[in-house]
């Protein structure tokens, strides 16, 4: 816990720039547009109708579509201003809708009147009709501030740091200490900034003493939140090489290793940004965001390629995707690790003992009776649909769940087939059987160090670095230090450290 407390004062910094920042764009652009609405009506429909569409899409997918978009603007693509534009967009509809609502609800007899004493148009919307909606107003405003600091916890997954990289990390790694911190420190912060809009428009006798206090605790917040984040977009003596990370324990583990021997062998700072979708981070690194991140082979080829899986040999998939990322984009396969890390079908080692099932060719009689738990990507991959085919595979349900989730759910029969990864350890830990792909349907996954075009430019000692690692890691070592984080509870940068120390001792540097 004490490790978790320490990274608060970040996390919950980066959680109050977005916040706050994307509450204030979302205000500025939300209350005008309320207004013009309530006085041009033909606009009403069509600008809620708007905000209405963009609320209906999933918050994370809202975010993910920065990416890309931003990514075709050739401007940064992951990190703050992505998590920022969809926080900005997600917290209009409330204001909107309940600014119209709450200036529409105003008393005609007292617009009336102000028309009647010569108040001007924006003398009435002053004095009477915004003062009369401000609590309408408010009680939206305070909606988009929960909503905006709850949903702030999914920009993890586009490389902006937040109080989500408590819950994402956590989830992955099983590390609930981690998963509380982050829950509760949101809560908190939802519960305080709730608090402060709802004292800044409190009326009445006392009010005006609140509404100070209130406006000096927000004016506070957005003072430390401008400083901060100025003091972090500051210019500095050089870039921090950037390390990616995808959702699961074993690229937390590679990640922190390879931020330990860039720093330990060169002397440059590195940052890391964590739990990126596969697609998000491969983007980055194409376009120059992320610096360095893990990948595999048989990802890539069938993912970015678009290449058949099912027959292919490990040396060719290296070479052909080692020659496509160079020509392409200009990444540099930096160091082969040494280990694969496959897909797999697993299936609980009893049930596999009592239905005499050890290879994928012999599922496909029992298939309508079984059902199947996945990762969040693999039934939309290629390799699933190479599976299904080359074994004709017709299963009673497929179930979408977290990675971290799928073995328990195995070994408690919530599933009885696994999306499985060769190298997790608890393939052992929770008595799974792995089956034979006996037709050769997924492709071979190399663990590749991929370096960006830029730093392969700009920075030959970082590659001669990452060179090091190449064949440096075995599917038993790897194997051993995802067990000792998913089940042991440690800490992945720890058992980064202990790696390195090991390596350290074996191939010291020149």
């Amino acid at each position: 816990m004490t490790e978790q407390l320490a990274l608060l004062p970040r996390y919950l910094t980066a959680h109050l720039q977005l916040t706050l920042l994307a509450l204030l764009f979302s205000t500025a652009v939300s209350l005008p547009l309320g207004v013009a609405a309530t006085r041009v009506r033909w606009l009403e429909r069509p600008v809620l109708g708007v905000a209405a569409v963009i609320q209906t899409v999933p918050s994370l997918a809202l975010l993910a579509a920065m990416v890309p978009l931003l990514a075709a603007l050739n401007v940064q693509s992951i990190g703050f201003l992505p998590a920022f534009i969809g926080l900005t967009l997600y917290g209009v509809l409330p204001i909107l809708r309940n600014t119209v609502t709450g200036i529409a609800g105003v008393d005609p007899a007292l617009t009336e009147a102000a028309r009647a004493v010569g108040m001007t148009p924006w003398q009435q919307l002053r004095r009477v009709e915004l003062p009369l909606a401000l609590p309408v107003i408010a009680a939206g405003l305070r909606t988009a501030t929960v909503w905006t600091v709850g949903v702030a916890t999914l920009s993890t997954p586009v490389g902006a740091t937040s109080l989500g990289n408590y819950i994402f990390s956590g989830l992955q790694t099983r590390n609930y200490a981690s998963v509380l911190v982050g829950c509760a420190a949101a809560a908190v912060l939802a519960l305080v900034l709730d608090g402060l809009v709802r004292c800044l428009a409190a009326g009445g006798r006392g009010g005006r003493r609140r509404r100070a206090a209130a406006a000096a605790g927000i004016a506070a917040l957005y003072l430390y939140a401008g400083l901060t984040l100025a003091a972090a977009l500051a210019p500095r003596g050089g870039r921090p090489v950037a390390i990616g990370a995808k959702t699961f324990t074993e690229q937390y583990i590679l990640a922190h290793l390879i931020g330990g021997l860039v720093e330990e062998a060169t002397g440059r700072t590195t940052t890391q940004r964590q739990s990126l979708g596969s697609m998000v981070v491969f983007d980055a690194l194409a376009a120059g965001d992320v610096d360095i991140y893990v990948d595999y082979s048989g990802t890539l080829w069938a993912n970015e390629l678009g290449r058949d899986t099912a027959g292919t040999d490990r040396a060719g998939v290296l070479a052909g995707v080692g020659a496509h990322l160079r020509d392409a984009y200009g990444i540099v396969v930096a160091a082969t690790l040494g280990f694969e890390n496959a897909y797999a079908v697993a299936m609980r080692a009893a049930d596999a003992e009592t239905r005499g099932v050890r290879r994928l060719s012999e599922l496909a009689p029992i298939g309508p009776q079984l059902s199947m738990g996945g990762d969040y990507e693999f039934f939309s991959r290629p390799e699933w649909n190479a599976l299904r085919d080359t074994y004709g595979l017709r299963l009673r349900e497929l179930r979408t769940m977290d990675p971290a989730l799928m073995y328990q759910a195995a070994e408690e029969g919530a599933v009885d087939l696994i999306s499985a990864f060769t190298t997790d350890g608890r393939i052992a830990a929770y008595n799974l059987t792995l089956l034979e792909d006996d037709r050769g349907a997924i492709p071979p996954y190399d663990a590749m160090v991929l370096a960006s075009a830029r730093l392969a430019r700009e920075a030959p000692d970082v590659l001669a670095a990452l060179g090091r690692l190449d064949g440096a890691i075995d599917a038993p070592a790897m194997r051993r230090m995802n067990l000792q984080v998913d089940e042991r509870g440690a800490d992945p940068a720890e058992v980064a450290a202990d790696f390195l120390r090991g390596l350290r001792g074996r191939n010291p540097a020149p």
